[in-house]
């Protein structure tokens, strides 16, 4: 339609255009992706992927130094060999071990309390599956104070029961040693039972390295930490004096162990 009869049929007509007018200018691209022909985009998926492999180096370089500190430390191979290589306890599972007029499961323990005791101790109660009520028979010349407090805080925890000695080769419960740091472990038990011909030994302990560097402050924050650890298993404050007394293991008798209330059972099973 041309102009004329546009405007004779009341549309309305549009300006004409001249030669002087530019088409209107494309509105602009706030987004340009990158044409990968021409390598861009593959040099930004590059650049990246490098950036996230700097950043993974770096955080991976400060946990291996993080990791070779721990390792460097004196004990921390005490520690890991005790764990994994050469571990300083060995144990035994014994079943029907007859201890009180009862016949029970039992996970025999033997030797040192060593820097990865408590952990040891606990795989070796998961592979026994024992029952609450079931035994935990003791025979050690001690070791790391730290290690058998949560031993014996594991033990009160599943609610075994504690006694010192060793099992022979038909299964019957003989006398044994506890001394020193075991005297812990045995007091976790709920109840802990004296075996006729066992023995209980105690002497002072000591503080090593790693401390405040205060003896005194050391000695006095770990006297409490042991108090608090005896007056949650039911054992009388006195245990610690005899402790103190002497620098040698001194063996409590039957008497002075019942009137601590380190022990708090007898047994009734075979005896030596």
């Amino acid at each position: 339609m041309d102009d004329r009869k546009q405007r004779n049929s009341g549309l309305p007509v549009p300006p004409a255009r001249g030669p002087w007018d530019k088409p209107a200018p494309a509105p602009p691209r706030e987004f340009e992706q990158e044409d990968s022909s021409h390598g861009a985009g593959a040099l930004g998926f590059l650049r990246r992927h490098l950036m996230s492999v700097v950043i993974f180096l770096l955080l991976t370089s400060g946990v291996l130094i993080q990791a070779w500190r721990d390792l460097s430390r004196p004990d921390a191979w005490d520690y890991w060999k005790d764990l994994y290589s050469t571990p300083s306890m060995t144990s035994s599972l014994a079943d029907n071990v007859e201890l009180d007029g009862r016949r029970r499961a039992a996970l025999v323990l033997r030797g040192k309390i060593g820097p990865a005791a408590a952990s040891w101790f606990r795989e070796r109660l998961d592979e026994a599956r024992l029952k609450p009520g079931d035994l935990v028979l003791l025979s050690s010349p001690g070791g790391d104070l730290s290690q058998s407090v949560i031993m014996g805080e594991i033990i009160r925890a599943r609610g075994l029961v504690t006694a010192v000695g060793t099992i022979d080769g038909a299964g019957q419960v003989r006398p044994g040693s506890c001394a020193s740091a075991c005297v812990f472990v045995y007091a976790g038990g709920t109840e802990r039972f004296d075996i006729g011909g066992s023995r209980l030994g105690v002497h002072r302990f000591t503080t090593r390295g790693g401390g405040s560097g205060d003896p005194v402050a050391d000695t006095q924050r770990v006297t409490g930490l042991v108090l608090s650890y005896l007056k949650r298993m039911g054992v009388s404050a006195s245990l610690v004096e005899a402790m103190s007394a002497t620098s040698d293991i001194r063996w409590l008798d039957s008497r002075e162990a019942a009137a601590m209330n380190l022990v708090t059972a007898q047994s009734r099973g075979p005896r030596g």
